[in-house]
């Protein structure tokens, strides 16, 4: 598995956005164990990175690499939906 880079862009300190960066944050903790560039924008501090990347909604994650380019619009609290999203398996432990 490659490192991945993660952009979410959220809309100032609103519920939905702290949701989303929670839900993003225990994704990338369980599934990617710190293989992961992550990185949040605020659209309402940093509109020209928003509108450069057509963000029409918020919170939106963009998965930049490893390729392809993909987009998840919300919250993130159906973590099956993201993981299929971001092309990942669930983490799933060994037994021994």
């Amino acid at each position: 598995m490659g490192n991945y880079i993660l952009k979410l862009y959220i809309t100032g300190k609103t519920p939905k956005s702290e949701r989303a960066i929670t839900n993003l944050k225990n994704l990338c903790e369980v599934e990617l164990q710190n293989q992961y560039e992550m990185v949040i924008i605020d659209v309402l501090e940093r509109p020209q990175l928003a509108e450069d990347e057509k963000i029409l909604a918020t919170p939106t994650l963009i998965k930049e690499l490893p390729p392809p380019l993909r987009r998840i619009i919300g919250d993130l609290s159906d973590t099956e939906k993201v993981l299929l999203g971001l092309d990942l398996q669930p983490y799933v432990k060994h037994k021994q």
